[in-house]
């Protein structure tokens, strides 16, 4: 008995530490975690990519990675950083301005009160907001100073997710120097959990996370930057905030012309009919851009419900911020995708178990 309690014991001490050591671990590479999630992420979206810029140019792997990654950089942080530079530069001034009482709204535009339904009212309330905005908003006040809160945070966000994004697109290169060790590593840990399958949960994983990158993700940053340089160029005020709904819109697969119709119309408002008529154009290309590379870019689609996707963005976002916003959106899909296989194969070993006349 004695001998047994202390054996009990020493597993009891080896687990404790072993756990305890697994725990530091993680503790230690917990900042990593998210960027490097990212990076492998962004590596298996633009993998083809790269297999075929390096057939094309018969340069080594390292030469080729390191040229996708120069051209991802220069490509995609200068559209990023403008409108980053505009977020927060809008975040902050409208924050500021909430938090000191000092609230500024210019008056409503003319035209506003013809518009349909809404215009009227509209027309009212902006111009009672514009004459006393302490007034006129004093009921929304504890929500008001909720979303400067939020909106300050969220600028000071955005330039770390910049940061972030830089280094996640330089491990992605790494990464794909070294894809095919990188595919083993992932093979044999699918291998030790789920046994002969563990191949065939790999190409679902890599099949999953290329739709949800090309075909979401893909799409929603290339009209969301889009529309953002044609809010900038059109000096719409919060400029980069609603380049940023646009890109949340996107990703959740809401249309996003639900914010670029009405924009038109209010340029309509304030600019010469060439302008606006130019700017309509602009913004129905962009919002019609979906239906053009979704077809494109997801042959396969992704199958996943729109609530799953949703949550993944917005949970994602809330989690790690807005580099979360992308990662949120894959894991979940991944997620579910991996259980539903897990699901339907409880139910066809329960249907082999029950035998051909289960159904009689």
């Amino acid at each position: 008995m004695a001998t047994q309690r202390a054996t009990l014991i020493d597993t009891a001490i080896q687990i404790s530490l072993i756990a305890l050591l697994a725990l530091w671990c993680f503790q230690i590479a917990a900042p990593f975690i998210g960027p490097i999630v990212w990076a492998g992420i962004i590596a298996i979206g633009i993998y083809p990519l790269y297999a075929w810029l390096k057939d094309k140019t018969g340069l080594s792997a390292g030469w080729t990675s390191t040229l996708l990654t120069l051209s991802m950089l220069v490509i995609l942080l200068t559209p990023t950083m403008i409108l980053s530079g505009a977020l927060i530069e809008n975040a902050q001034t409208l924050s500021t301005q909430i938090k000191s009482d000092k609230l500024t709204i210019p008056p409503p535009i003319e035209g506003v009160g013809d518009w349909p339904i809404i215009g009227k009212r509209l027309e009212t309330f902006w111009s009672e907001a514009s004459q006393d905005p302490k007034a006129t908003l004093g009921r929304f006040e504890p929500q008001l100073k909720s979303a400067s809160k939020w909106l300050l945070s969220t600028a000071a966000g955005a330039g770390l997710g910049i940061l972030v994004f830089v280094f996640s697109i330089i491990i992605a290169g790494v990464f794909l120097v070294s894809a095919k060790g990188a595919r083993e590593a992932v093979v044999s840990i699918f291998t030790r959990l789920s046994g002969k399958r563990g191949l065939e949960l790999t190409e679902l994983s890599v099949a999953t996370v290329k739709s949800v990158v090309t075909g979401i993700l893909g799409i929603a940053v290339i009209q969301s930057t889009l529309a953002g340089l044609g809010f900038v160029v059109m000096d719409i005020p919060a400029a980069g905030v609603l380049a940023f709904v646009c890109l949340v819109l996107a990703i959740v697969q809401i249309d996003i012309l639900l914010i670029l119709i009405p924009l038109s119309i209010y340029v309509f408002s304030v600019s010469s009919t060439g302008v606006a008529v130019a700017f309509l154009v602009w913004n129905i290309a962009v919002g019609l851009l979906n239906n053009v590379l979704k077809p494109i870019l997801l042959a396969k689609g992704v199958d996943a419900p729109m609530a799953i996707i949703f949550i993944g963005a917005i949970g994602g976002m809330m989690l790690s911020g807005i580099i979360g916003l992308f990662i949120g959106a894959v894991v979940m899909v991944l997620g579910y995708s991996l259980f539903m296989v897990w699901l339907k194969e409880g139910v066809e070993v329960s249907e082999q178990t029950a035998g051909p006349d289960a159904h009689l």
